[in-house]
């Protein structure tokens, strides 16, 4: 992987609660202003993408069905200008007799992984809400917000929200990338 790209998204998810440097010393914000929303679980700030973790949100490239739908969620949520805070999942594991982080960092991509929040608000937890993304445990691993990522969905799924409406073929595995289907 490429050790610039790396470096940046250490730097910016290490960066996340710092201010983002636009903001005057007597207003706390959160770190970053989002630039733009790329598809429906990936956005852009300081010139690098990131990535939603946990979740998975129809692809806009291969045309799925609520492709571009989760993406005018994921615009709602977060229009260019919104401030939002980056947070990895620092849980620690204990394994085989040593402590390991539970999730990667970046992705095969090199995006840095994050949970992305506007105040309080769990924009990953909010767009499995909302039936524009599915959760996606890749690798099988399970994150700190991973029991209310599951529960949303399983509400979403029921209520047919957003997707599950839209793509009634689309199967529910948490353990798989989204494929949607009508």
């Amino acid at each position: 992987m490429n050790t610039r790209v790396v470096a940046i998204a250490l730097a910016l998810l290490a960066c996340g609660g710092c201010g983002g440097g636009d903001e005057r010393a007597d207003e706390p914000r959160p770190g970053f202003r989002v630039e733009r929303v790329v598809d429906g679980d990936t956005i852009e700030v300081r010139g690098e993408l990131v990535r939603l973790v946990q979740i998975d949100a129809p692809e806009l490239r291969e045309r799925e069905c609520y492709g571009r739908d989760s993406r005018a969620a994921l615009q709602q949520l977060l229009p260019p200008g919104t401030r939002v805070r980056l947070e990895q999942d620092a849980r620690l594991e204990f394994l085989n007799g040593r402590n390991r982080l539970d999730l990667d960092k970046v992705d095969r991509f090199g995006r840095p992984l994050a949970y992305v929040f506007k105040g309080d608000e769990n924009v990953n937890l909010t767009l499995v809400e909302q039936g524009a993304a599915s959760v996606w445990f890749y690798g099988g691993q399970r994150g700190k917000f991973a029991r209310q990522l599951l529960a949303a969905a399983r509400r979403a799924l029921a209520e047919r929200r957003g997707l599950w409406r839209a793509c009634p073929l689309t199967r529910f595995d948490p353990l798989r990338s989204l494929a949607t289907r009508r």
